[in-house]
């Protein structure tokens, strides 16, 4: 890849949209020490386990710098900057 960003361009409800509906496979760059974090994640609700899954729907205030999303490998939630997206691949 050439040029002088290599992260993607989609913006926060793009990203929410296609977590929603699949499982996704992507990678960032770590904030804390800049390495590389690659998970396979989700935000379909059967896909995770109902003990994990919030009580309420839409209980939080939204925040678009993070993207909040359960890890299917670690099957944990996590999050992480989508202005820190190096690949994103709906599988």
């Amino acid at each position: 890849m050439t040029g002088t960003s290599t992260y993607l361009e989609l913006t926060y409800d793009q990203i929410v949209n296609i977590l929603r509906e699949n499982t996704v496979n992507l990678s960032f760059t770590k904030v804390k020490d800049g390495g590389v974090r690659e998970m396979k994640a989700t935000l379909k609700s059967e896909l995770i386990p109902s003990e994990k899954r919030p009580k309420t729907e839409g209980s939080e205030t939204k925040n678009e710098s993070v993207v909040k999303v359960f890890d299917l490998d670690l099957n944990e939630w996590r999050s992480f900057r989508p202005d820190t997206l190096l690949t994103f691949v709906a599988v």
